[in-house]
């Protein structure tokens, strides 16, 4: 900060006066100091209009000097004001920024102490594999089933012996009981999602969250970078099956059309 202008009254009146204190490591008036400069100005102002007699001229000169000097401490004390507020304006930014930040930070904690740890990721990664093996093994079952039960109807077709039509029809008895055993794979299964499905809520949840402390999320839209597919070939054909809504993906009509 720069050194304080010397009031010329002072110098006139006052005489020299020793510099202001080092304050914090910076010289600079605060408002006190100001404040009773301004009481000395007009005490000794109404001290020499007392004493003054024939002096006219010189009190008014002393006057004219010390209104100016007045309203140049005015002036600064205005600046420091303004800069107050200012900082003052600052400081409930800053405020802000930083309870966003900490906010942040204790959402991202939070996904990483129960879902981004590699404890709960494995569980994810076995609920979905075992979901896989388990839809594997009851659509293999299922399968050989189905061709038992059309290999003992043919058979059944072709003998005559009640015997053994009532072998063939006890062997397609207990393959129909194999699908059914098999299709109870869908409740496994069922559970399995649910747990995947629970953890990605949680994930989404607190991104969301994360996503309304910075502005939402048409604020965060301004900053995705665009969507490009870099794949190649038949990997830029495949989407996947096709949900209800879903766009890029050929219908049934549209195959069928093609073989037409």
């Amino acid at each position: 900060m720069a050194v304080r202008k010397r009031f010329r009254i002072e110098e006139a009146i006052i005489g020299h006066m020793p510099e202001p204190d080092f304050v914090g490591g910076e010289i600079g008036p605060n408002h006190k100091e100001i404040m009773d400069e301004l009481r000395a100005i007009r005490s000794q102002m109404a001290h020499a209009m007392r004493n003054g007699g024939g002096g006219g001229t010189a009190n008014a000169a002393i006057e004219e000097s010390a209104a100016r000097e007045v309203a140049e401490a005015r002036a600064l004390l205005e600046t420091y004001r303004a800069q107050i507020e200012q900082c003052e304006k600052l400081k409930v930014e800053l405020d802000l920024i930083h309870d966003a930040i900490n906010r942040t930070k204790g959402e991202i904690a939070t996904l990483h102490a129960k879902s981004f740890n590699g404890e709960e990721m494995a569980k994810v990664n076995g609920e979905l594999g075992a979901v896989v093996g388990g839809t594997e093994q009851a659509t293999q079952q299922i399968l050989e089933a189905a061709e038992a039960i059309d290999q003992a109807a043919s058979a059944l077709s072709k003998v005559d012996s009640a015997d053994q039509q009532k072998i063939l029809s006890e062997e397609i008895q207990e393959r129909v009981v194999s699908i059914f055993e098999a299709c109870n794979f869908q409740d496994l299964t069922g559970q399995r999602i649910n747990k995947v499905m629970t953890t990605m809520k949680f994930i989404e949840h607190h991104i969301v969250v994360m996503m309304d402390i910075w502005g939402g999320v048409d604020a965060i839209k301004a900053h995705v970078p665009p969507i490009v597919d870099t794949r190649e070939g038949d990997a830029r054909l495949l989407n996947g099956p096709k949900a209800e809504g879903d766009v890029g993906h050929a219908s049934q009509d549209d195959i069928d059309a093609l073989f037409n």
